[in-house]
């Protein structure tokens, strides 16, 4: 069966079956998707460790900014083990009391001195962006990094 010359233009003119493209293109883009979706995660884990220590030390400072001035000093071992209990209840790895700080007016707490404001904060504590998933550079590197987390809460003392 011979073709007229407007079926053979037509013929010519349709596009020919392009195989596997789709599964190409879902390919680059599940790639980029990933990536987004490991960053969002390791990101938020960060500010879920950050609120978690701010909670903490707010617990801790309100409990300082209420206990007897008679046994402030005594008062201060406690708030530290709040402090360490409640981000051990948040999953805050590798948290111990040394990441506390515990002040009465910038300086210590005494026993039989009423201070002005207590203040609670974290030193010391780090964690590890990239740590459960590599972050890519645009260098073309894969790498993590690690950022201080320092919150810290100030009360008036109220007792």
């Amino acid at each position: 069966m011979k073709l007229s010359s407007f079926q053979a233009r037509q013929t010519a003119r349709l596009p020919k079956p392009q195989f596997g493209v789709a599964a190409v293109e879902f390919a680059l883009v599940i790639i980029l998707l990933l990536i987004i979706v490991a960053g969002v995660i390791e990101f938020g884990r960060a500010f879920w460790y950050y609120n978690a220590l701010t909670k903490a030390t707010r617990d801790g400072a309100r409990f300082m900014s209420d206990a007897s001035s008679a046994t402030i000093g005594n008062s201060v071992a406690v708030a530290e083990n709040m402090v360490v209990a409640a981000a051990n209840a948040a999953s805050v790895p590798g948290f111990n009391s040394s990441h506390v700080d515990v002040t009465c007016d910038g300086a210590t707490c005494a026993n039989g001195t009423a201070p002005a404001s207590v203040r609670v904060a974290i030193t010391g504590y780090s964690v590890t962006i990239g740590g459960w998933f590599p972050i890519f550079l645009p260098t073309g590197g894969i790498s993590s990094f690690t950022r201080e987390l320092a919150p810290a809460t100030t009360m008036r003392y109220m007792h």
